[in-house]
């Protein structure tokens, strides 16, 4: 799996909608809160490489 960028653009509950950075219109995908670093919020970017989400900028 390639190294990829994301943004959180929703969070509902203990879930997340995150969008990969520079895809245009691509689908958001739904994942649980716990397996983002703490302190992941509406509008952090995430580099996400071997499934480990980590927080940039």
């Amino acid at each position: 799996m390639e190294p990829k960028d994301y943004i959180v653009v929703k969070i509902e509950g203990e879930y997340a909608y995150i969008r990969e950075i520079g895809k245009g219109e691509s689908e958001d995908i739904f994942i649980a809160l716990a397996l983002l670093p703490f302190g992941a919020d509406i509008g952090t970017k995430l580099h996400c490489e071997f499934f480990t989400y980590t927080i940039i900028e």
